[in-house]
């Protein structure tokens, strides 16, 4: 029989025919499509890389922290080491001219215990303080820890009385907080709230004043002193207002042995409006004298002295 011409001869090995590839050459698959956004080149793609730039570029929105405080002066620096304000480190200028208030003030941060020494030159010592004549002294105190306002009737519940609480609205000035927190402290009080904004802070004045009781009585800082005052009502605490019009004497006053929050306003201004209205009584302290008000250390004082009378 003659042979097929067209007939394939060879031995070679190979894929035949309707094989499909499925022997050496096997076709393997791709996969699922990637979505939009991982394709190289659409647009997408390109949107949401833009989209991770910007976010990339933006602050991270963590808890804002006060920043750390410095007190420079030879005077201030040794004040505030005799009078117990919080320190972390003790700059002192190198080759200073010393004289005893950098001895006293190097001898009671290592008497203290706990406040790093560092020596630095001039140069680095005003770069610190932006220029300020810190004579070659400069302490460091840092960042106030400041309770949240639910803290406050927390800690009255721990001691298993009935909260005692002052709230300062619109008090600027450092010295009148710390004498504030001094008050509260020696009438058994359970702590100070203050405004987040246009309002004296813990600073190292504030400590200073406070005689170290800062120390042992927490201030709260709230964002809002409206809706503050407005929860401690919700709790079943009373707000009473010190005014110089207030409708009622402090003598007359029978609250002041319950749970109570004490508003004190500015010297000048008193309290705010929007605060003034949320007082459950506004009250006013008698003055047969000739001055017109008080500050507002001297206002938590006489009203925490009261109420120390009527919780006796």
């Amino acid at each position: 029989m003659a042979g097929n011409p067209n007939r394939r001869t060879s031995n070679k090995k190979g894929a035949q025919v309707g094989s499909g590839g499925q022997r050496r050459r096997a076709l393997k698959g791709k996969g699922p499509t990637p979505p939009a956004e991982m394709r190289k080149g659409h647009a997408k793609q390109r949107a949401a890389q833009l989209k991770a730039r910007k976010q990339s570029n933006k602050p991270a929105q963590a808890r804002r922290r006060p920043s750390s405080e410095m007190v420079v002066g030879r005077n201030p620096v040794l004040e505030a080491l005799l009078g117990g304000v919080p320190a972390t480190t003790l700059y002192v200028q190198q080759f200073i001219d010393s004289d005893d208030r950098v001895t006293d003030a190097v001898k009671a941060a290592m008497e203290r215990g706990g406040i790093h020494l560092m020596e630095a030159p001039r140069a680095e010592l005003d770069r610190m303080t932006n220029g300020l004549n810190h004579q070659g002294l400069v302490l460091q105190v840092p960042a106030y820890e400041y309770a949240h306002p639910d803290d406050l009737p927390a800690g009255a519940a721990d001691r298993r009385e009935q909260p005692l609480i002052v709230a300062l609205d619109g008090v600027t000035d450092p010295r009148n907080l710390g004498a504030v927190v001094r008050s509260v402290t020696a009438f058994g009080g359970h702590g100070v709230v203050v405004p987040e904004r246009r309002a004296a802070g813990m600073s190292a004045g504030a400590w200073k004043t406070s005689a170290g009781t800062a120390a042992r009585t927490p201030v709260a800082r709230a964002t809002n002193l409206t809706r503050a005052l407005q929860a401690y009502q919700k709790a079943g605490i009373q707000v009473v207002g010190l005014a110089a019009d207030g409708e009622a004497e402090l003598g007359d006053l029978d609250v002041l042995d319950g749970p109570v929050v004490i508003v004190i306003g500015s010297e000048g201004k008193g309290m705010s409006r929007l605060v003034s209205e949320v007082c459950d009584v506004r009250v006013r302290i008698p003055m047969p004298g000739t001055a017109e008000s008080l500050n507002a250390g001297v206002a938590a004082g006489i009203v925490l002295y009261e109420a120390s009378r009527a919780r006796s």
